[in-house]
């Protein structure tokens, strides 16, 4: 196995992923969502030779009836007679002998295809956990590594007239060296979780886009590939139409002085734009707005504002809950949380979907995304780092034009070593140097040389622009009435936002307020802490952990957790616990 493990990180570094940019972003495009064929196979014989032999991987391992084809059959691997799993999706959910695994599935999807003249053609899967290499036609297009950003592979020259045979090979088994790292909170959802589409592009398209508004000035940047045209940006409700050239190296730039009307949580202005270039045209919905923080205020549009938060996963409401699937499964999370009387979203522990981003904007609420590096990964390893920042960037990549990202947060919970703040050092140095127009953060934890009087003194701090950290006084700390006697000890001068705060409940388990687990607990804890919290100098936000309880491994105590996370504000099929209304309340909605 590590011989296999050692192949395949090989093939990795030598086919390196596609870069997120907007490549399918209002553009027609074809979807390959429905019913994928798909083989277990824990062993990975679909790389091993039958003599356990391991073989330099090659193309023949996209063969259509087998994994390979060579002197030697493997007459049990057929497609053709494999069950099913519905993409996209996670397959944990889909088939009660997936429920945990980790592996290795192979999927097979065969494309109709007809050519169309002058056009060229992409792969995009909007994800894939947690590392896949895909095959066409019997090539191998490439691979990616990172389970919740999008990726795609050009194949015009591969795609054929008629049937084609889509093959890709899916893992996600855990390691010590990978982002995030074999030990995590949340359910290891595999398979390829988000949209799969062919998206059709001229030969010389807009290969990506980026907008910043600085309160009083547009400015937006396109680039091509395959050429140099004139390039024409409209955003009508505005008055502008403006051309310009993108002769040097492919990149056409804009300025303009405008006045939009700002998007903000209680008006959440959307603004018609589109980018033409020849036979290629890009069409959005894009808002304006200026975020910052001025001593221990963030500002959003120049003004004062309150982070009414709250963390949620990527993940369904019903009794049987995985990866979202679709606009409804994410309409339903938003919806629940705009009941709550939420502005804002941390999007834990990854990046969200891009449905989940776009609905989010369009709704009104302002949001934090983070990359997983989560509790203590392998910050010494240089190969950890660039896979860190290549999820990084695919993420700011993908939603760098929505106004609705406030915050990039690099981690969460992570020791306090050199290496580590090295390694986080380098990540939020790289983010600012990408797009400068948005908060950095992290979720730090809290010191304890005195239970009554916790200090927040992390030198990642002197790197971020928000003091934000978790605690859980009254859940792993204490008692609920202890917080009555907690004295926090913050540094001053930039704003505070409570990243996590919260505990543990079933719906339904009543009883007396000191019994964990019952919702009498939840809410009495809940009172005491937002009582504590309010007290801090320069709060500016909070975040209570989390909306929904939420599958985990990690909690199985049976008749109360049965492999779900508690600490939801609502269960896992969306109704509420008493603490619920309880920061309903807080955030003045009742």
């Amino acid at each position: 196995m590590k011989r296999l493990l050692a192949a395949i990180s090989l093939l990795f570094a030598l086919l390196p992923s596609a870069r997120a940019i907007s490549l399918a972003d209002g553009r027609e495009c074809i979807s390959l969502a429905g019913q994928w064929n798909y083989i277990v196979d824990p062993m990975d014989t679909g790389i091993y030779k039958y003599q356990m032999q391991l073989q330099k991987p090659q193309k023949r391992y996209f063969a259509d009836r087998h994994f390979y084809q060579d002197k030697t059959k493997l007459i049990e691997y057929d497609f053709d007679k494999a069950p099913t799993l519905t993409v996209p999706g996670d397959w944990n959910s889909q088939s009660e002998r997936l429920y945990l695994y980790e592996g290795t599935i192979w999927y097979r999807r065969v494309v109709d295809f007809h050519k169309i003249p002058g056009r060229r053609w992409f792969l995009y899967f909007g994800a894939v956990n947690y590392q896949c290499m895909v095959g066409l036609n019997n090539n191998i297009l490439g691979t990616h590594k990172g389970g919740f950003t999008p990726f795609w592979f050009e194949v015009t020259d591969v795609l054929q007239e008629g049937p084609n045979s889509l093959i890709v090979w899916v893992n996600n088994s855990r390691g010590a060296s990978e982002v995030p790292t074999v030990n995590f909170d949340w359910w290891n959802y595999g398979g390829i979780t988000r949209d799969v589409l062919l998206v059709s592009v001229p030969e010389v398209y807009i290969r990506e886009w980026r907008m910043r508004f600085d309160g009083a000035e547009i400015e937006v940047s396109v680039k091509l590939d395959g050429g140099s045209d004139t390039v024409t940006l409209e955003i009508p409700e505005l008055g502008i139409r403006k051309k310009a050239c993108a002769c040097k190296e492919g990149t056409a730039y804009f300025r303009m002085k405008a006045s939009p009307e700002l998007w903000s949580p209680d008006s959440p202005r959307l603004y018609d734009i589109s980018i033409n270039c020849g036979a290629d045209k890009i069409k959005d919905r894009v808002g304006f707005r200026t975020i910052r923080t001025e001593g221990e205020k963030i500002l959003l549009n120049g003004n004062p504002v309150f982070l009414k938060g709250v963390a949620l996963h990527d993940e369904t409401i019903g009794v049987n809950p995985g990866r979202c699937r679709s606009e409804e499964d994410v309409r339903a999370l938003l919806e629940a949380a705009k009941d709550l009387g939420c502005n804002f979203l941390r999007l834990a522990h990854y990046p969200h979907s891009e449905q989940m981003v776009r609905l989010a904007e369009e709704m009104g609420f302002m949001l934090w995304e983070e990359i997983p590096c989560y509790w203590n990964i392998d910050w010494a390893s240089e190969d950890t780092y660039k896979n860190a920042e290549n999820q990084l960037l695919e993420m700011i990549g993908r939603d760098v034009n929505r106004a609705a990202v406030v915050v990039w947060s690099m981690a969460n919970e992570t020791p306090r070593t050199p290496e580590r703040l090295a390694f986080l050092g380098k990540l939020i140095a790289k983010t600012r140097a990408v797009d400068p127009t948005r908060l950095v953060s992290a979720a730090i934890q809290k010191d304890k040389p005195d239970f009554y009087h916790p200090v927040i003194d992390d030198d990642l701090l002197g790197l971020t622009d928000l003091i934000s950290f978790n605690q859980y006084i009254g859940w792993y700390d204490g008692k609920p009435a202890d917080c009555d006697s907690v004295v926090w000890s913050i540094p001053r001068g930039k704003p505070v936002v409570i990243s996590e705060f919260g505990g543990g409940a079933l719906y339904g388990n009543h009883g007396s307020d000191a019994e964990m687990f019952t919702e009498e607990y939840l809410e009495l804890l809940y009172r005491k802490n937002l009582s504590m919290l309010s007290k801090i100098p320069g709060l500016s936000g909070l975040c209570p952990w989390c909306l929904k309880d939420f599958r985990s491994p990690k909690r199985p105590l049976t008749g109360i957790q049965d492999d779900f996370n508690r600490k939801g504000l609502i269960d896992e099929q969306g109704r509420p616990k008493q603490a619920f209304f309880v920061v309903k309340a807080f955030y003045g909605q009742e």
